[in-house]
């Protein structure tokens, strides 16, 4: 069947997370976890499902900008989409008037997301496999066909993207086995947010360590001596042999962010997420050259806004963590070419993933990333969130601190509608209900 696509709707959804201070962090200090939520629907019955992740106010806004994509969409075949799946990213990306409201960043990219988003997960239910598996399964040329390389062959090639994709076949059946074994590593965020109180911290750090987590983030930035004092709890509560990371969420300028993780060295982080401005690329790598020294690297990526920035970002060696967001870049497509490029300047590859979906959709593509692309799992880890997952028809599975593969078919995107209707804004209940609007 053809799977015609006959509809495209999108809601807007949003959870009160700020009320318990859930993902609060030195720039985003009271986020409600929330996602443009898109169902596409085709005249066989089959529906895909997508999304993208805001933190409240201005969802209203990507809502807006996905039923501007609407039309480009609807009345497309699944089958005509995936045969060129490069120039249909390229028909939503370059449409000549809506193109101005980006060029592939902003809003504009973060409807792209979540309206590709839900076209992926078409095409895997309708070939019964989840994602993980179907970017797994397909031949590295079909790979290739999904990803738009203008802009970046100065970095990357599509030749030398085949030839990575070609050397990683080699271990490639043993590499899935141990991920349906053994599960991807994962780090978590979920202890130490930014307005927990300490007691609270040290409770959530104490029950994590008994569930075998070895990795922590920790939220800065605010103020360097409550920083400190709360690195030295959290470093003193996981030992000297786990790891530890510190994420600044954009909040300082370069001296300011060399200084400040300088007077945080001394508990040892990996690295510093975020240091400043998400666009200021020069910047990363000065703080990259500063810190090296101290052995602490620099992470960034989850406003990172398409794959030209992340090409500038790896060849000016700003980076020693990639983090990808399968929501801020344009969806699978995208994050296919960061993933290679990445590869190219061996640079590991540890995704973003605190907020509402993103845990669900993410790990699909670092399995990805590991099975058929890195081969590697030095220095790699994708970050956990225990937040919302009970909303998800297909939540995430975590296992001693590790991602499990997902089995069900799609990107594991679908909500429960009863979540969704309860949670859309204004009108939900759960709005209607609270006075925080």
């Amino acid at each position: 069947m053809l799977h015609t696509i006959v509809d495209l709707s999108v809601r807007d959804v949003r959870f009160p997370t700020s009320l318990e201070q859930h993902g609060s962090d030195a720039m985003h200090t009271d986020p409600d976890y929330s996602a443009a939520y898109v169902v596409i629907e085709t005249d066989c019955g089959l529906k895909g499902f997508g999304l993208t992740f805001t933190v409240g106010r201005g969802t209203e806004i990507v809502v807006c900008a996905v039923k501007a994509l609407a039309a480009l969409v609807v009345g497309k075949s699944l089958q005509g989409i995936v045969s060129d799946f490069r120039g249909f990213y390229r028909l939503l990306t370059s449409d000549g008037q809506l193109r101005w409201l980006g060029p592939e960043k902003g809003v504009i990219q973060l409807a792209t997301a979540a309206v590709l988003n839900a076209v992926w997960d078409l095409w895997a239910r309708a070939e019964g496999k989840p994602l993980w598996k179907l970017l797994t399964d397909m031949d590295p040329r079909q790979i290739i066909s999904c990803i738009d390389f203008r802009y970046i062959t100065d970095a990357l090639t599509e030749e030398e993207a085949l030839d990575i994709l070609m050397k990683a076949k080699e271990g490639k059946q043993l590499r899935e086995k141990e991920m349906l074994k053994e599960g991807y590593p994962a780090y978590t965020t979920s202890c130490a947010w930014l307005n927990y109180s300490d007691q609270r911290l040290e409770q959530l750090c104490t029950d994590a360590l008994k569930s075998g987590w070895t990795k922590f983030k920790v939220k800065v930035g605010a103020d360097l001596e409550d920083d400190i004092r709360r690195c030295r709890l959290i470093r003193q509560m996981i030992g000297p042999k786990n790891t530890l990371m510190i994420d600044a969420n954009q909040r300082w300028d370069v001296a300011e962010a060399i200084s400040w993780v300088s007077s945080l060295a001394e508990f040892k982080p990996l690295w510093i997420e975020e240091p400043t401005s998400p666009d200021d690329i020069l910047g990363h790598a000065a703080i990259s050259k500063a810190l090296a020294p101290l052995g602490i690297g620099v992470a960034s990526g989850e406003q990172c806004h398409n794959r030209v920035m992340f090409k500038q970002f790896l060849q000016a060696s700003a980076l020693q963590f990639v983090q990808i967001d399968s929501c801020r870049l344009g969806s699978v497509n995208e994050n296919l070419a960061v993933l290679l490029m990445a590869h190219k300047f061996q640079v590991p590859v540890c995704p973003h993933a605190g907020g509402v979906g993103l845990c669900e959709l993410v790990q699909h593509l670092i399995l990805f990333d590991y099975i058929c692309v890195s081969g590697s799992l030095s220095n790699r880890m994708c970050e956990y969130v225990d937040h919302l997952h009970e909303h998800f028809t297909s939540p995430v599975v975590i296992h001693d601190a590790h991602y499990m593969p997902p089995k069900d078919p799609g990107y594991s995107c679908e909500m429960l509608e009863s979540s969704v209707q309860r949670h859309q804004y204004p009108e939900g209940d759960v709005w209607k209900q609270n006075t925080k609007k």
